[in-house]
């Protein structure tokens, strides 16, 4: 199910500010944040250069938004070293993207950024 576009406009505007502030721009040739929306989830990426500098740069995924339309709220899910998703557990739904978005910057657990 995709999201709704009243919705998709949103994140997309949230998510686009998050990841232009997440990395210093002096930083991006090394490194960055970026996301891509499938469905009615939506998924935070780290993006690094190739370290023999061939070919294009990888990505990594570092959490997972999923939004349910019947609750109007999103869950927070992390991966594990396969790349497999896992409802997050140290926080509820939001019906506000950025309270998980502040979880992961948080971080507590060292489940996202290591």
């Amino acid at each position: 199910m995709a999201l709704p576009n009243e919705v998709r406009t949103e994140v997309e505007g949230v998510m686009q500010e998050y990841c232009a502030k997440k990395i210093p721009l002096q930083h991006r040739d090394k490194i960055r944040v970026s996301f891509g929306i499938r469905g009615n989830s939506v998924t935070l990426y780290e993006e690094r250069p190739p370290w023999d500098g061939r070919g294009g740069w990888t990505k990594g995924a570092i959490a997972q938004f999923r939004y349910d339309e019947e609750s109007g709220e999103w869950d927070l899910y992390s991966a594990d070293r396969n790349e497999k998703w896992h409802l997050y557990f140290d926080t509820d739904a939001s019906e506000d993207i950025h309270d998980l978005l502040d979880e992961v910057d948080d971080d507590p657990t060292g489940i996202f950024w290591g």
